[in-house]
C-alpha cells in the first residue's frame, strides 16, 4: 500500500502555507510519498485561501487537499469573537471530521505520520485512537515552542492572570519576558482561549515529535533548553525535536494567480541599493486612520524611501484583525492630505498587499519594519534584512522580546500603553534601521545568520539532518 503522510494547519493563511511548504519540502526528499492536507471551513475570513489551494493544486498535483465539512458554532461564539477563540472552537468541533478523514485516506494509503498545528493540538487524541503517530509542526519558533512546553508550569505558579502579573516571566532558554508581552491569547485565565492553550500545551509530550520551523544557530539556547527537558517536569519526557527550518513561504502572487511583474517590484528596480524601507504587517493585521497617519508623517520626516503597504482599518477605531473579506482601501481619504505627491519622488504606497518574498529579496531594501510574524521574521533573516519590531497579535509581543534581545536583528517600536506609536517614533526607529552606523549591529547579524541559514539547509546542515532522522523514523514503521 502507498505511504501518506497527512498535514492538518489550522485555518489563518500563515499557518496554511506553512504546512504546505512542508509538504512540498517532504516532496523533494521522497517524492514517492502521498501528501494529504485537511482543509478546514473557518467562519470567518482569515484570507483567501481558495485561490491559493487551487495554484498549489495546478502546481503540484501531489499535494491532495480535503475540504472538512463546515461545522456550526454554538451562538455564544460569532464573527464578533476574538479570532483565537472562534479558530480553536471550530478546531474541537471539527475531530469527528478529522476522524472521518483520516479513516477514508487510511482505506487507500498507508499513513506513516500526523502533521498537526498547534491549534490543532486536540486532533492528537484521533490519531493515538487510531494508532498514527501524531507530530506537532509549529509554525513559531523554537522560543515559542519552549514557553508553551513550560506554559502548564507557570500556570501552577500564579492564580494571577498574565495581564494582572506587572512581573518578570523566566522561561528556560528564553530572556526575562514581561506578563504582559506573552502571547495575547494567554494574558487572561479566565478567557476560553486561555484554557484551550493550556489543554493543547499538555498534549506537546504525548507526541511522537515537535517539528519547528527554526534552525539551531538561530535560537541555539532555546532549542538546548527543550531537548535538554528543561521546559518540562522531571518526570515528563521532553518528545524529539526537529529543527528544520527555515522553510521560507514563496507566496508571491496575490491569489495564486498572474504573471505580470507587480508594479512595486518595477519601482524597487529604480531605487538604490539598500536604500528601501519596507513596511508590511502580515495577513491579519490592521491599524485605525489616526494610526496609518502617524506612520505617515513618521515617514514623512524621516527622509527615508520606502515601500508601504496600507490595508483598510478595522471597523472600531483601534489595531485590530482582518477577520473579514478588506476592500482596497481610499489612500487619499486614509493618510495625511497631499502626502502621497510630497513623498512621490522617494516613497511608494501599495494597496493590501505586496509579494514580501520578492521585496525583502530585492537589491533596494534594507529594513523592514514588520509584525513579527515568525514566517516574515525568516522570510528577512533569508533575506539578510533587519527588522524593526512592531508586533500586533498573537504572539508576536514574545517574538519581539526575542529577536531584540535574544537574537539582536531588531529595533523595537515602542508604543504607549494603549498600543498607539507616535509619528516620533515612527522617524527614529525608521532612520535608526536605515543608519549606516546606528542600524550597523542589527545589520550585521542579520546577515551572519543569513549565511547561517543557508548552511542549516544545505547537504550536512544541522535542518537537513535533523529532517533525515525524522524520514528514518517513518520508513521504520
Amino acid at each position: 500500500m502507498e505511504a501518506a503522510i497527512v498535514l492538518y494547519p489550522s485555518p489563518p493563511i500563515g499557518h496554511l502555507v506553512a504546512m504546505v511548504e512542508l509538504g512540498q519540502l517532504i516532496l523533494t526528499r521522497h517524492p514517492s510519498l502521498s501528501i494529504h492536507i485537511l482543509i478546514t471551513t473557518p467562519p470567518y475570513r482569515a484570507d483567501d485561501t481558495a485561490k491559493y489551494i487551487a495554484s498549489v493544486s495546478t502546481t503540484n498535483p501531489s499535494l491532495i487537499f480535503h475540504h472538512l465539512p463546515t461545522v456550526s458554532l454554538p451562538p455564544s461564539l460569532t464573527s464578533s469573537s476574538n479570532h483565537e477563540s472562534l479558530t480553536l472552537e471550530i478546531l474541537r468541533l471539527n475531530n469527528p471530521n478529522v476522524r472521518q478523514a483520516l479513516l477514508s485516506i487510511s482505506t487507500n494509503f498507508s499513513v506513516r505520520a500526523f502533521f498537526l498545528d498547534f491549534f490543532c493540538a486536540i486532533g492528537l487524541s484521533v490519531a493515538a485512537d487510531l494508532n498514527i503517530p501524531g507530530y506537532f509542526f509549529l509554525t513559531s519558533g523554537a522560543a515559542c515552542v519552549a514557553a508553551f512546553l513550560y506554559f502548564p508550569t507557570l500556570h501552577t505558579t500564579t492564580d494571577k492572570s498574565f495581564k494582572d502579573l506587572n512581573a518578570l516571566i523566566s522561561i528556560p532558554g528564553v530572556p526575562p519576558v514581561p506578563s504582559s508581552d506573552m502571547a495575547k491569547p494567554i494574558l487572561d485565565r479566565n478567557d476560553m482561549a486561555y484554557q484551550c492553550f493550556l489543554e493543547n500545551s499538555k498534549q506537546f509530550p504525548k507526541s511522537a515529535g515537535i517539528i519547528i520551523n527554526t534552525y539551531e544557530s538561530l535560537e541555539p539556547r532555546a532549542i538546548r533548553a527543550i531537548s535538554d527537558g528543561l521546559c518540562l517536569p522531571e518526570n515528563v519526557p521532553t518528545p524529539p525535536i526537529y529543527c528544520i527550518g527555515p522553510l521560507i513561504i514563496a507566496h508571491n502572487k496575490k491569489g495564486g494567480g498572474g504573471d505580470d511583474v507587480p508594479e512595486c517590484l518595477t519601482w524597487l528596480d529604480s531605487q538604490p541599493s539598500g536604500s528601501v524601507v519596507f513596511l508590511c504587517f502580515g495577513s491579519l493585521g490592521l491599524f485605525s486612520k489616526k494610526q496609518l497617519q502617524e506612520i505617515a508623517i513618521g515617514l514623512e520626516r524621516s527622509g527615508q524611501r520606502f515601500l508601504w503597504v496600507v490595508r483598510n482599518p478595522p471597523a472600531e477605531n483601534n489595531t485590530g484583525v482582518a477577520i473579514t473579506e478588506q476592500p482596497d482601501p481610499e489612500l487619499e481619504s486614509l493618510l495625511p492630505d497631499g502626502f502621497l505627491g510630497r513623498t512621490k519622488s522617494r516613497g511608494l504606497v501599495v494597496k493590501s498587499w505586496a509579494p514580501q518574498v520578492a521585496v525583502l529579496n530585492h537589491k533596494s531594501v534594507g529594513g523592514f519594519v514588520c509584525h513579527c510574524g515568525w514566517n516574515s521574521v525568516l522570510e528577512a533573516v533569508c533575506a539578510g534584512v533587519p527588522i524593526v519590531a512592531w508586533p500586533l497579535y498573537a504572539e508576536q509581543r514574545f517574538n519581539r522580546i526575542v529577536l531584540v534581545e535574544e537574537i539582536k536583528i531588531a529595533l523595537p517600536m515602542d508604543e504607549s500603553e494603549d498600543g498607539f506609536v507616535s509619528c516620533d517614533v515612527v522617524e527614529k526607529r525608521v532612520r535608526e534601521l536605515m543608519d549606516p552606523e546606528e542600524g550597523d549591529s542589527v545589520r550585521k547579524a542579520t546577515k551572519a545568520l543569513q549565511i547561517e541559514a543557508h548552511a542549516a539547509l544545505s547537504e550536512g546542515g544541522s535542518s537537513r539532518v535533523a529532517l533525515t532522522e525524522l524520514f528514518e523514523k517513518w520508513n521504520h514503521i
